[in-house]
């Protein structure tokens, strides 16, 4: 057995969240301690103005990063002195870094890019634990989307033998893998399903004053408008098939704005952007289902921060009554952690020379191993 750190901040930049994991020989994981280290006003606010900002002074990145960074080194210290574990214990740490903007088609006719905020060798060195990260870039080398990067880990956790799944991770954006059969022949599917948390989030930023809307209660408060969802819909990432990946470059406020009026109610907008969520990831799953010819999945297991919505998962029943939701926990990993899970189990297969991502989902030209290793 082997002790693995994953380090995991996603798009809606609340903070750090560290997942203790211990791998065995077979890949098989099990999730042993957890902490989530709270993201600084100011640091989150420099972060979101970098995700949106058209210029950047390097200094400013540079600055950023630094801060990010020390921010991971707490957070794994906590973790670590919180549990009783030495340095010496953990095998490697498992670093996703901050995604600032992802890009994998490219903007202007330039090339494909994706960029996370990371120092793993300033990690390594704060922590004095082998460091494995920059797990994206290489599958965008091997013409990948480079994202999403979950799956593989969503396929060791809850393949079953004869059950097709459906996992969905309800971050800032929703990302769908949708599993078969271990008996099957098909391949995992998995891609971007459109934005969930992110305007979620930063509508209730504007107009009441918090960071997200606590069991989507604001969101419930309101009646949805058609016409506006319907304009929402016509967006073009909707409709394109997979593999595909999208983040704040496309879906943001100023995207929203474009499409309003200026006459709806404020909770109106809210109620409509948690229906988007609902009904584009039952779009993709519908797509999933037509790209392998799949029947409806018995099970789809939220995981995310969005998994504690209950507007949105009653949302998501309404659009899927064929299928249950099934909460991660009864299949032992809580639906907070299965991200940070997913890069601690990535370093591993990094560490064993195997290859991280799975092509059927990123479109990559072919298994690829991910990450780069920095020596504590």
């Amino acid at each position: 057995m082997a002790l693995f750190v994953g380090l995991m901040s996603g798009t809606s930049l609340d903070g750090i969240d560290a997942a203790l994991v211990e791998i065995d020989s077979t890949g098989s994981a099990r999730l042993l301690a957890t902490h989530a280290e709270p993201m600084p006003e100011t640091l989150r606010e420099q972060l979101l103005e970098l995700c949106q900002a058209e210029r950047v002074a390097f200094a400013e990145l540079a600055g950023a990063e630094d801060a990010f960074c020390r921010l991971q080194a707490a957070a794994v210290g906590h973790l670590l002195a919180g549990n009783g574990i030495a340095t010496e214990q953990i095998t490697a740490i498992g670093s996703h870094g901050q995604t600032i903007e992802h890009a994998p088609w490219g903007h202007a006719e330039g090339p494909a890019y994706t960029l996370q905020l990371d120092n793993p060798s300033l990690l390594a060195e704060l922590t004095g634990c082998q460091v494995v990260a920059d797990f994206r870039r290489r599958d965008l080398a091997a013409g990948g989307q480079a994202a999403p990067l979950a799956p593989a880990f969503h396929e060791a956790l809850f393949r079953q033998p004869e059950q097709w799944q459906l996992v969905l991770n309800l971050g800032g954006f929703a990302n769908l893998t949708l599993l078969p059969p271990r008996e099957s022949n098909a391949k995992v599917i998995g891609f971007d399903t459109g934005p969930a948390n992110a305007l979620l989030d930063a509508w209730y930023a504007r107009h009441r004053g918090g960071r997200f809307d606590a069991d989507g209660a604001w969101a419930a408060s309101g009646r949805v408008d058609e016409t506006l969802l319907e304009r929402l819909l016509a967006e073009p990432f909707f409709h394109r098939p997979p593999p595909r990946s999208t983040g704040r470059e496309v879906f943001h406020l100023d995207w929203l704005g474009q499409h309003l009026t200026g006459r709806e109610r404020a909770e109106d907008v809210q109620a409509t952007l948690a229906e988007l969520t609902a009904t584009s990831v039952a779009l993709g799953i519908e797509m999933a289902r037509e790209l392998v010819g799949a029947p409806v999945a018995t099970a789809l297991i939220p995981c995310g921060g969005g998994a504690h919505n209950r507007d949105l998962l009653y949302r998501l029943a309404q659009r899927l009554p064929e299928t249950a939701l099934v909460p991660s926990s009864d299949w032992g990993w809580p639906a907070d952690w299965l991200e940070a899970g997913a890069f601690a189990w990535l370093a591993w297969r990094r560490l064993e020379g195997m290859p991280g991502n799975l092509p059927s989902v990123t479109g990559a030209a072919g298994p690829r191993v991910l990450g780069g290793v920095y020596a504590p």
